[in-house]
């Protein structure tokens, strides 16, 4: 059981959260919810061992092993099956020594070594990380190649696949479903139910964290508070709890006006004094309760196309692909134009119109990313046509957007560079409405 006494998290002098409580079952799954910037992953450094409470206690068993994602993936010639596997620390030391005591012969250490694998299940290792490897989008083929050959998404899917195998009693993941399409997360949230250790996650998926916890944790105000349920029960409970708090806060303060009222009346009367004194000491030991705050006056809204063409975007018998690489077989490529490419999406025929919701889905590879580039304008068709309506304005935001920014720059200077013509405070009161301080 990991026990929290009176604890207090804070970061650069900044109390997160106070006054903690709390203790954690083995084999309850939790999901962490809050605001950014309340204290979640600084709650998850702290379990990690990289932070220690500022007071109070936090007591956790000595034996239990953790597994959590690492944050970066440095580009490894490791290869992919390989580098999950080093998840498994015991395993690994297992391994080690085995491979020692057959350099040497020793026939002792040999059989030590294959009864400590038959304990931890470790002829099966292999099989169990290549399946969750498959579970999150990984083919046969992908096991064998080089870290340094994924990009960046994949490796996020290394990096959550290494955790999942480390056979850890404490799982660790903040926001897992990050990078993983649907068949992915849903893989996932079947992997997680049958997990049989002690799990945390912090995730803003409430349908994964419905599917998943039986318990949230809730950071708001600078204080913990655990629900029972999924993250639905949580909203109802939460939803229940602050309406009763308003409702107290206002017979509270009721009562307070009333008791002012009277001492404000008669404490200069003679036959009044001793009453009046008794409800001024009523008031000084009333405990108070506080008024219902809004955690976060987020708003947001999607200004009024300037125009609305009917129809907004067509493809007609489009083709779409890329330029093939070396390895590409003579079954998967095709001659357009005298290029080799290799075709991902033929004959699409698409027409969007004002008003349109939809939903792209698709196994891995299947084309829904060459889809939005085309559709985007960032991809140019193979073959077909292309039209845009009259007038029409598009917003594009891509799966690997955080490459478009510059880190040395403000989002207001983002802001400016795409709106040039737009005032300095308006695009400051944007940034306002999604919550962000905008110095420069």
């Amino acid at each position: 059981m990991i026990s929290f006494r009176n604890a207090r998290l804070a970061r650069v002098g900044r109390t997160l959260i106070d006054h903690i409580d709390w203790q954690i079952h083995a084999g309850q799954k939790i999901g962490l919810t809050g605001a950014n910037g309340s204290g979640k992953s600084t709650l998850f450094a702290l379990l990690r061992g990289d932070l220690s409470v500022e007071s109070g206690d936090l007591d956790m068993p000595a034996a239990w092993r953790m597994g959590h994602v690492m944050q970066e993936t440095p580009a490894l010639p490791t290869p992919a099956l390989e580098f999950v596997l080093q998840g498994d620390t015991e395993l690994c030391d297992v391994e080690a020594d085995l491979r020692e005591a057959e350099a040497t012969h020793d026939g002792t250490r040999i059989a030590l070594a294959h009864e400590r694998l038959q304990h931890i299940d470790g002829y099966a290792a292999r099989a169990r990380a290549s399946a969750i490897l498959a579970g999150l989008g990984f083919s046969q083929a992908d096991l064998q190649r080089a870290v340094a050959e994924f990009s960046g998404g994949w490796r996020v899917r290394l990096n959550l696949a290494r955790a999942l195998v480390s056979r850890a009693d404490l799982l660790l993941l903040d926001e897992p479903t990050n990078h993983l399409d649907l068949d992915a997360v849903l893989w996932l949230e079947g992997w997680l139910r049958t997990y049989p250790g002690t799990l945390l996650v912090i995730s803003h998926d409430r349908e994964f964290l419905d599917a998943v916890v039986g318990y949230v944790a809730n950071i708001e105000q600078q204080q913990l508070r655990v629900y029972s349920g999924g993250y639905s029960d949580f909203e109802r409970q939460r939803a229940e709890r602050l309406a009763q708090q308003q409702a107290t806060f206002q017979r509270q303060q009721r009562e307070i006006a009333h008791l002012q009222s009277f001492v404000e009346r008669f404490r200069a009367k003679a036959t009044k004094a001793r009453q009046a004194q008794s409800r001024l000491k009523a008031l000084d030991r009333m405990e108070r309760v506080a008024a219902v705050q809004a955690e976060s006056p987020f708003s947001f809204r999607f200004a009024a196309p300037e125009h609305a063409p009917d129809p907004a975007l067509q493809l007609e018998k489009v083709q779409a692909g890329y330029r093939a690489s070396d390895s590409t077989s003579d079954d998967e490529a095709d001659e357009v134009q005298g290029v080799t490419v290799r075709v991902v999406l033929d004959q699409v025929q698409i027409t969007l119109r004002p008003g349109s919701r939809v939903g792209v889905l698709g196994r891995n590879g299947a084309g829904k990313s060459t889809l939005m580039k085309l559709l985007s304008g960032e991809m140019p068709p193979l073959h077909g046509v292309r039209r845009e309506g009259r007038g029409l304005c598009l917003g594009y935001f891509a799966q690997h957007q955080l490459e478009q920014l510059r880190e040395e720059y403000s989002p207001l200077w983002h802001l400016q560079k795409i709106a040039p013509e737009v005032r300095e405070q308006d695009l400051r009161d944007f940034w306002a409405d999604l919550i962000f301080g905008v110095s420069r």
